[in-house]
C-alpha cells in the first residue's frame, strides 16, 4: 500500500514540475481549435486576423505533439456548420489551407509528418483542395506524426453516410446484419485508418463537442482550456498531456 501511495505522489510531483511520463503519451490527440475570432476582437482587430494567427498555432501544436511522441494529431479546421458564417469570413478560411501548405509544407516533409484529410471534399473550392492534396501526395511516404485536417467535416453526416454504406452492403449481400457491430461500423467512417483519440483538447472555454468525431470520442479524455486558439503553444500541449496522465482510464470497468 505504501509503495502505491509513494508511486502516486511521485507521479504528481513529476507532472506538477512539467515533466511527462514517456510511457503514457496519448497516441492520438484531437483538437477543436476555437476562439480565433474572439481573440482578435479582444485586441480590437478583425476576426480574420484571428484565423491568420490560428494558423500559426497549428504549426506550434504540430511541432509540440511531434516532440512529445504523439503519433496522430487531428485538427477540426472547418465544420459543415461553418458555411453559415459571413461570406467574407468563409472565403478567408478557404484560403488558409493554401497559405499553410505554401509556407509550411517543406518543414512538414523534413519533420517526417504525414498529412491526411477527412470531410466532404466535393464542395471545397479548388484553391482549397488542391494545396491539401499536394500536401497529402508529398508526405504520403512519411512515417512520423500523422496530421489530419477535418475540413468540411460533420460527425452526424459521417455517421449517417456510414449507416448507408452498411445498408448497401447488406442489400448487396456482401455483409449480413449479424456482421454489424461497433468494430465493423468503425471501418466505414472517414477516420477508419486512425485509432480513436485518447485525448480531446478544446480551446476558448467552450464545453461542447460541436459535432466533432462523436463516435470516435466515446471514451476519450476531454481537456478544456479558456485560452483562445491563437494563444495555444507547447506549454498548453504539455499541460493537457500532464492532465491526461493524471487520469485513470477504466473504459467502464474498475
Amino acid at each position: 500500500m505504501f509503495k502505491r501511495v509513494r508511486s502516486w505522489w511521485e507521479k504528481e510531483e513529476q507532472q506538477s514540475s512539467g515533466e511527462l511520463s514517456q510511457e503514457n503519451i496519448p497516441q492520438h490527440i484531437a483538437i477543436i481549435m476555437d476562439g480565433n475570432g474572439r481573440w482578435a476582437k479582444s485586441l480590437g482587430m478583425p476576426r480574420v486576423i484571428g484565423h491568420q494567427n490560428g494558423m500559426k498555432a497549428v504549426k506550434r501544436a504540430t511541432i509540440a505533439a511531434d516532440e512529445l511522441g504523439v503519433k496522430y494529431l487531428t485538427m477540426y479546421a472547418f465544420s459543415t456548420e461553418n458555411w453559415k458564417r459571413p461570406r467574407e469570413e468563409v472565403d478567408f478560411l478557404m484560403k488558409l489551407p493554401g497559405e499553410f501548405v505554401a509556407t509550411e509544407l517543406e518543414e512538414l516533409v523534413e519533420k517526417n509528418v504525414q498529412v491526411r484529410l477527412m470531410g466532404d471534399k466535393s464542395v471545397l473550392p479548388s484553391f482549397t483542395l488542391e494545396p491539401l492534396e499536394k500536401a497529402i501526395r508529398d508526405t504520403a511516404h512519411n512515417t512520423g506524426l500523422v496530421l489530419t485536417f477535418a475540413m468540411n467535416y460533420g460527425s452526424r453526416i459521417e455517421i449517417t453516410e456510414g449507416v448507408k454504406k452498411m445498408v448497401e452492403a447488406v442489400q448487396n449481400g456482401t455483409m449480413s446484419i449479424e456482421d454489424i457491430n461497433p468494430d465493423t461500423f468503425g471501418t466505414v467512417l472517414q477516420s477508419s485508418s486512425l485509432p480513436d483519440p485518447d485525448l480531446l483538447i478544446r480551446t476558448s472555454g467552450e464545453l461542447r463537442l460541436s459535432n466533432f468525431m462523436l463516435w470516435q470520442l466515446a471514451y476519450s479524455e476531454l481537456w478544456f482550456t479558456p485560452i483562445y486558439w491563437p494563444e495555444f503553444g507547447k506549454e498548453h500541449m504539455i499541460e493537457a498531456v500532464a492532465e491526461y496522465q493524471r487520469r485513470i482510464r477504466r473504459y467502464g470497468g474498475l
